[in-house]
C-alpha cells in the first residue's frame, strides 16, 4: 500500500474545509469569545470552596486552631478575585447574546461573589447534616471523615449547594459547569436548579439523575440508579420544547428512594413514602405508601455436571 504524505498544500486545502464548516455556526465555536468562563478556573475555584467547608481534608494546607483564621481569609481572597472574574466573564457572554450594552458586569459579579461567599456559613451547616444523615444511614460508615474524604455523595451534593446559590442568582454557564463536574466525577447528576433540603443522603450514588424543577424535603434518601426526571416536554407551533415550568417530581420529607427507581413528570410523592426498587412512577404517591413491584416468578434450572 502506498504511503500518501501530507504536503503543504493538502494542509492548507484541509484548513479551509474546517474553517468553512465556522461560518455562521454559533454555540459549538468559541472564537472572538474570550469572555467565557474557562473550566478549568471553576474546577480549581471549586477546590479552594472545598477547603472552607471541609478545612484540611485536601491536605493541600495544613490546618490548625492557630491559623485556621488566616487560612480561611487567604482562600476567601482568593476565591472573591477568581470568582468575581469568572462570573463577569458569564454575564458579558450573556450581555454578547441579548446584545446588552448597559450592564455592569463587573459589579454584578462582585455582588453575587460576596453574596456566595456570606451563605458559605449556611451551606457547611446544611452539609452537616448531609454527612450526618450518610452516617445513619450507611451501616459500612465508620466516621465522618471517612464520609467527607470517600463518599462520591457528598462531593456531589456539596457541589450542587454552591452551585445551587448561583443559579438562584441567575449566573449564566457557572452553576452547570460546577453540577456537570460533579457529575463527571461521581456519576451523580444533580442539576444547579432542583432544590433539596436538610439531611439528604445518596447511597452509592452512581446514576442518579435529579431534574431541574425538582423539589426534594428533609431526611430524605436516594439509593444508586434512581431518576427524577421529565415525563414529556411540551412543544409549540414549530415543534420546539417549551423550557420553563414544573416538570419533576416533588419528594416530601422522610422518603426513601430505593435503586434503579424512576419518577417521572410533576407528581408528588408524599411524607414518609417508600419507593422501591425498579418502579416506574407516573402518578403521585400519598404519604405513607410503600410501592413496590410484583414479585417475579424466579425460575431455578440445575446445571448439567461438567465431565472431568
Amino acid at each position: 500500500m502506498r504511503k500518501e504524505k501530507l504536503t503543504n498544500r493538502k494542509v492548507e486545502n484541509l484548513v479551509a474545509e474546517i474553517a468553512e464548516t465556522y461560518r455562521g455556526d454559533s454555540g459549538i465555536n468559541f472564537i472572538d469569545a474570550s469572555n467565557l468562563p474557562v473550566r478549568g478556573e471553576i474546577l480549581t475555584i471549586l477546590d479552594l470552596l472545598f477547603e472552607v467547608l471541609f478545612p484540611g481534608h485536601t491536605g493541600k494546607r495544613t490546618v490548625t486552631k492557630s491559623n485556621i483564621n488566616f487560612v480561611v481569609g487567604d482562600i476567601l481572597c482568593q476565591v472573591y478575585t477568581e470568582l468575581s472574574d469568572q462570573i463577569e466573564r458569564a454575564y458579558r457572554y450573556q450581555c454578547k447574546i441579548k446584545k446588552c450594552d448597559d450592564c455592569d458586569c463587573r459589579t454584578m459579579a462582585e455582588n453575587v461573589t460576596q453574596h456566595l461567599l456570606t451563605r458559605l456559613p449556611k451551606i457547611r451547616e446544611l452539609l452537616k447534616g448531609d454527612v450526618g444523615a450518610a452516617f445513619d444511614g450507611d451501616p459500612a460508615a465508620k466516621s465522618y471523615e471517612e464520609i467527607v474524604i470517600s463518599y462520591p455523595c457528598i462531593t456531589a451534593i456539596a457541589t450542587y449547594r454552591i452551585a445551587h446559590e448561583l443559579y438562584l442568582k441567575q449566573v449564566p454557564l457557572i452553576p452547570r459547569i460546577m453540577s456537570e463536574c460533579a457529575h463527571a466525577q461521581t456519576g451523580i447528576d444533580i442539576h444547579p436548579g432542583a432544590r433539596i433540603g436538610r439531611n439528604f443522603f445518596i447511597d452509592h450514588g452512581t446514576g442518579v439523575v435529579i431534574g431541574e424543577t425538582t423539589v426534594i424535603g428533609d431526611n430524605v434518601k436516594i439509593y444508586q440508579g434512581a431518576t427524577l426526571g421529565a415525563l414529556s416536554f411540551p412543544k409549540d407551533e414549530r415543534g420546539r420544547i417549551i423550557k420553563g415550568g414544573k416538570r419533576h417530581p416533588t419528594i416530601e420529607d422522610n422518603v426513601t428512594i430505593y435503586a434503579e427507581a424512576t419518577i417521572l413528570g410533576n407528581v408528588v410523592v408524599g411524607k414518609g413514602a417508600v419507593i422501591g426498587g425498579n418502579v416506574w412512577i407516573r402518578e403521585s404517591v400519598p404519604a405513607g405508601v410503600t410501592v413496590t413491584m410484583a414479585n417475579p416468578d424466579l425460575v431455578y434450572t440445575k446445571h448439567k455436571k461438567l465431565k472431568t
